[in-house]
């Protein structure tokens, strides 16, 4: 079994895998939030999404445990996203990323260092993990680090060879 053989389902309840969500293509994971001072990211990982799409995917991971700052039910996330920063990629079910409520997706990703050495415990919304598409971790990246970002964007260009 493999990280895309993770069960997770689509934020319309539909039940699937990762390898659902990615199509198995490399993939960008993000755990998201629409109520975050890092919010406007949505636009900046939905530019890549459009940019790289035939090639690599990125995927939102909605989560409310980091200051309550995703509270909304899986339709509002939807509305929000879409209305707000035009979102098209795909998106999770919301989901616990840290703690005893862990998703199991999150349990194999925190194995991975950060930019920094860090590894462990996510430490707020917006934390990105590169996979590649045989669903292996290539990078982690903090919260702060822009979808725009040079480092990120030389791992990913990596990835799609």
């Amino acid at each position: 079994m493999t990280l895309l053989d993770t069960p997770i389902a689509r934020l319309d309840g539909t039940p699937g895998t990762l390898a659902d969500l990615t199509g198995r293509k490399p993939a960008l994971l993000v755990n998201v939030a629409s109520k975050c001072g890092l919010t406007p990211q949505y636009a900046g990982l939905e530019a890549l999404a459009e940019e790289l799409g035939g090639q690599f995917t990125v995927v939102g991971l909605p989560c409310n445990q980091f200051g309550g700052q995703e509270p909304g039910t899986s339709e509002e996330i939807a509305e929000f996203c879409s209305a707000t920063y035009g979102v098209t990629f795909p998106m999770s079910e919301k989901i616990e990323v840290n703690g005893d409520d862990r998703h199991p997706l999150y349990t194999a990703l925190v194995t991975t260092p950060d930019e920094h050495g860090n590894a462990g415990d996510i430490s707020w919304n917006f934390e990105k993990f590169v996979i590649d598409a045989d669903g292996g971790v290539v990078a982690r990246f903090s919260p702060r680090v822009e979808p725009t970002d040079d480092r990120l964007r030389s791992v990913i260009a990596q990835q799609l060879g």
